[in-house]
């Protein structure tokens, strides 16, 4: 660790050399290079509600750098790495989900999915060129409200992808996407994991009022999404609002992984080899900001297999950032077999010098039927209530505090019946230079 953080600081070093040493024949390898960072301290307290775990308490720190530089004096051509670092300081009291089994005493701790490791974030070249960019390497891939695809940037080790594509913004409010994604590593998957798929975006803004979206994520051996979403923004005098109404169905997938004996993420339908795919969404929101008052409502529907009979199967989002969605105990990271429908309304306030809080109550119920402990069958998935508070730390530019609760209480259904609760307490210091 201490070898990787010594190459971390000196990375721009080691690539300013060599701009240096290649202009003395006359070009520059790279050149006007920027750095971008990152420090996040944070501590996080879980609590599973499994008997006979203990609670994780995680101490862990995220150090982000990356260089991006003009390559070969071309214009538009520009390359950039990066590394991620997690490091812990040696603290095993939690369940880093790295294949270790850290115990205290006989009890085994809760699971925080921040393991000590250091990855390459960022190996890639880019392009631009008359609105259109061309992308090959290792990067950040967020599409849209990262629903479907995102890098579940909350945890300490964000996901990055290994992806080619091309995004064209030459049509005026036309924006569209077209990538292959070969691999990707972070989060839970230790390693890169090798995958086959291809993504499609497009985005048409109307008019503030309207934009439209159309996707179609083709997850190899999984299943492919395809659906539309209205987006908008609505200035009501006092009040600003804002909605998302958006339909997705899944359907076999047309992509083969390449190796039926792929490594899939644990815990997660990533490869699955699914009979038949046949499963729909929908989400539905709406909210509002009256001076500072944040105040929403939202309902997100995804379609289950409560029977277990194989003919169907539930709606899942294998590659999106889980953690924004269906509460932030992360109970609902995978869909149940039942499905899920998340009924939730928000309330908070955010003023400049105060920072933002906000307070989100969640109803969780299954689509389908799921069996109980008591052997009948239930929809009751139970209920979350969850906290934020976030502000700029006075006297220190780019530094901002976070505080952060989830409360989720069981269900009735089996699989749903352990209370959780999660706490953290974070720094997160952002930088720039050239």
């Amino acid at each position: 660790m201490r070898k990787l953080l010594l190459s971390m600081a000196a990375l721009p070093l080691v690539v300013g050399g060599l701009s240096v040493s290649a202009s003395a024949d006359g070009i520059n390898i790279l050149d006007n290079m920027k750095l971008k960072g990152e420090i996040r301290p944070r501590y996080e307290n879980a609590d599973d509600g499994i008997a006979g775990h203990s609670n994780a308490d995680a101490y862990t720190v995220r150090t982000k750098l990356a260089v991006t530089a003009d390559l070969l004096g071309v214009d538009g051509l520009s390359a950039t790495v990066g590394v991620i670092s997690v490091n812990n300081f040696g603290s095993h009291t939690y369940n880093p989900g790295d294949g270790h089994d850290y115990r205290d005493g006989d009890k085994p701790y809760a699971k925080v999915v921040d393991p000590q490791k250091s990855i390459i974030s960022n190996a890639e070249i880019n392009y631009t060129f008359d609105k259109t960019t061309l992308h090959a390497g290792r990067g950040q891939v967020n599409l849209d409200n990262q629903r479907f695809i995102g890098t579940v940037g909350w945890r300490q080790l964000e996901r990055s992808y290994d992806s080619v594509f091309v995004a064209n913004n030459s049509i005026k409010n036309l924006s569209v996407l077209a990538a292959w994604v070969y691999g990707f590593q972070g989060v839970n998957a230790n390693e890169t994991v090798d995958t086959n798929t291809v993504l499609l975006n497009a985005a048409y803004t109307v008019m503030p009022e309207l934009k439209v979206t159309a996707y179609d994520y083709m997850i190899a051996g999984t299943h492919d999404t395809y659906g539309l979403a209205l987006t908008g923004k609505v200035n009501a005098g006092m009040a600003k609002l804002s909605y998302r109404a958006e339909y997705a169905l899944q359907k076999d997938a047309t992509m083969d992984i390449h190796d039926q004996n792929d490594k899939a993420v644990s815990g997660s339908t990533l490869g699955r080899k699914y009979g038949q795919a046949d499963a729909s969404y929908y989400n539905l929101d709406l909210g509002a900001n009256v001076n500072g008052i944040l105040a929403g409502v939202n309902y997100e529907f995804l379609s289950g297999d409560g029977d277990g009979t194989g003919d169907d199967t539930e709606f899942t989002t294998p590659l999106a950032t889980g953690h924004k969605f269906n509460g932030w105990a992360d109970v609902f990271l995978t869909t149940p077999t039942g499905g899920l429908k998340d009924f939730n309304v928000r309330l908070g306030y955010t003023a400049k010098g105060l920072g933002k809080i906000l307070a989100v109550y969640h109803d969780f119920t299954a689509d389908e039927d799921m069996a109980d402990m008591s052997g009948g069958t239930t929809d009751d998935l139970g209920s979350e209530i969850d906290v934020v508070y976030t502000n700029k730390i006075p006297g220190v530019n780019n530094l901002t505090g976070i505080v952060k609760y989830a409360d989720y209480s069981n269900g009735d259904a089996a699989g749903y019946t352990n209370d959780v609760k999660k706490v953290w307490v974070g720094l997160d210091y952002k930088f720039a230079m050239k």
